[in-house]
């Protein structure tokens, strides 16, 4: 484990063997980083993520609380996650300044293994991204991402299928990767591993 003396890593964060964090990260406790993990400069890692192995963070990435990240997913530089369903600073009456703990309009999101979130994408609260995902750079989703689905815009929308290599599939029932050669099928309108 490697973390760059300007990081800041809070009591009770657990990270595995191998991974890397780099400069002036912040990653608050409890949290749980898994190994051989990199963590790039200016990311923010709220209390409460779970992050598995061999996920690849990139530079000035946001995530809050509530958020869960599968083994090897891409999240690229300027992903931001959001949490919270009704975000207001201040009580109604603009009395007094609402805390930062969660409650019961923080929803969890979770990122499912393989997944790769292009640059600047927004992650809405409460989203499930499936396995083998990806989501476009500049996204922004507003809903559920089914397994190895292209999705692209604002709000996000599926435009196709992805292999597991990250190469394009093409259109039909049976969309087998030009590039690697794994074999899928369209059934249902998932796409499944055959």
């Amino acid at each position: 484990m490697t973390v760059h003396p300007t990081a800041l890593v809070e009591a009770d964060v657990e990270i595995g063997p191998g991974t890397s964090v780099w400069d002036n990260v912040h990653i608050r406790g409890p949290a749980r980083i898994g190994s051989d993990c990199i963590i790039g400069e200016k990311t923010y890692i709220a209390y409460g993520v779970s992050i598995g192995d061999r996920v690849k963070i990139n530079a000035f990435v946001y995530i809050c609380t509530g958020v869960t990240i599968e083994d090897g997913v891409m999240l690229s530089a300027g992903t931001i996650f959001t949490n919270d369903r009704y975000p207001r600073a201040t009580t109604p009456d603009l009395a007094h300044l609402r805390g930062s703990e969660p409650d019961d309009d923080t929803l969890e999101t979770v990122v499912r293994a393989g997944t790769t979130i292009g640059a600047g994408a927004v992650i809405g609260p409460g989203i499930e991204i499936g396995r083998f995902a990806m989501v476009g750079m500049g996204s922004v989703v507003t809903a559920d991402v089914a397994p190895f689905s292209l999705v692209v815009g604002n709000p996000a929308r599926s435009i196709g299928w992805v292999c597991r290599c990250g190469q394009r599939l093409p259109e039909g029932p049976e969309p087998d990767c030009a590039a690697c050669g794994l074999a899928y099928r369209v059934t249902a309108g998932a796409l499944e591993e055959r």
